[in-house]
Order: C-alpha cells, then sequence, then structure tokens
C-alpha cells in the first residue's frame, strides 16, 4: 500500500483529501504543517507528499528546500496543492523538486487523486 503524507493546515480539507485518499487505497499520514511534515518524515517516508504552500510556521517552500538536502527523502514524490497560483509560483514550486504543481481552485478533490495515482503506478 503506498503512503502518502498530506500537509494541509485547513481540517475541512484535510478530511476531504484524507478520506478521498483512504477510499483510493493509499495508508495516509497526517500533518497540519511544515513542521509535522519533517517529523513524519523522519518517522517513515512517503512514496508521495501532498504539500499546500501555505502553513503556519514551517512553509511549504521550506519543506521543499529541506527534502532536497536530504538524499534519503529524494525519491518522494511530491505534489503541491495550493491556492497560490502564479506563474512564478508554479516555476518555483516545480525548480524546487516538485512533481506536480495543482492550483486548488482547478482541481476537485476526486481530480487530484487521479493525479496522485498516476503519478505513483
Amino acid at each position: 500500500m503506498k503512503k502518502v503524507l498530506l500537509v494541509e493546515d485547513d481540517p475541512f480539507l484535510t478530511e476531504i483529501y484524507g478520506s478521498k485518499l483512504k477510499d483510493s487505497g493509499f495508508s495516509v499520514i497526517l500533518a497540519p504543517d511544515g513542521e509535522g511534515c519533517l517529523k513524519k518524515m523522519e518517522q517513515e517516508i512517503p512514496d508521495l507528499i501532498l504539500l499546500d504552500i501555505v502553513l503556519p510556521g514551517v512553509d511549504g517552500w521550506e519543506v521543499l528546500r529541506k527534502i532536497q538536502k536530504e538524499d534519503k527523502f529524494k525519491k518522494i514524490k511530491i505534489v503541491i496543492l495550493s491556492n497560490l497560483g502564479q506563474k512564478d509560483d508554479v516555476e518555483k514550486g516545480l525548480k524546487f523538486g516538485a512533481t506536480k504543481y495543482l492550483i486548488k481552485a482547478h482541481y476537485a478533490p476526486s481530480e487530484v487523486i487521479e493525479e496522485i495515482k498516476k503519478i505513483l503506478k
């Protein structure tokens, strides 16, 4: 079973995406912020991180920087799911190692799950 680390500070979205991922057969690890994400990654390395950028404390950009510095995390697929939709943000996310950058407003939760399935095939 593939492990997805969901990093989202909105409890409503955490519930929606967490449920959809579980229903699709993924093992789900939850983190409400960047600091929690980094701690969970030390405990168990996920196959994919679904990462918000705007987070309290340690933001998604900092998480991406830390992942790039650690060899043991380099194989993790990262899908950014953010409301930041400017071209600069998307380019920055991909430059920082994200596999895919999805803008929340443009994707229904079920479509996000389909993208994750494609990436983890």
